[in-house]
């Protein structure tokens, strides 16, 4: 291999001549690549036209084919101002009450139910008592035992 340039030794303006190596006189030509890239140019607009048409047809398909929503729906749209009538899930805008303070609430009351004392029915003698109280009773004394229903004799 020659460490010369192409243009020494061969004559002014000829191509290099080697027995083994021939030459194109072109590699690409760019008519060819602009071609292609008009015809994807092509391609990726008519792909879009056609996306286009397709989701103007599906949306008006599916405008004709849905039922209306009801007026409510459409009076929460412009504000929420106008809300749907109770029972409405906790949490949602618009609402009123906090869940978690809804909890907490629940828990205090029932915490206060459970640590109340008072008659339940005063002449029959049932009353009502702290439940850890009750525990303690319970676990002292044990339950009291229930008696077996007296079993059937046969004759």
């Amino acid at each position: 291999m020659s460490s010369e340039t192409h243009g020494k030794g061969h004559g002014a303006g000829a191509e290099p001549k080697h027995p083994d190596v021939s030459f194109e006189a072109s590699d690409v030509h760019p008519s060819t690549i602009y071609r292609y890239l008009f015809g994807l140019a092509l391609a990726v607009v008519l792909a879009y036209v056609v996306c286009v048409f397709v989701l103007r047809l599906t949306t008006r398909v599916a405008l004709q084919s849905d039922t209306p929503p009801p007026p409510v729906r459409l009076d929460m749209g412009k504000s929420f101002k106008v809300m749907p009538p109770e029972p409405r899930l906790q949490g949602v805008p618009g609402h009123g009450n906090d869940p978690q303070a809804d909890m907490r609430e629940k828990l205090r009351q029932d915490t206060e139910e459970n640590e109340k004392t008072g008659w339940i029915d005063q002449p029959a003698g049932v009353a009502q008592i702290p439940v850890k109280d009750a525990m303690k009773i319970i676990a002292e004394k044990g339950l009291p035992a229930v008696s077996a229903p007296p079993a059937e004799q046969k004759k």
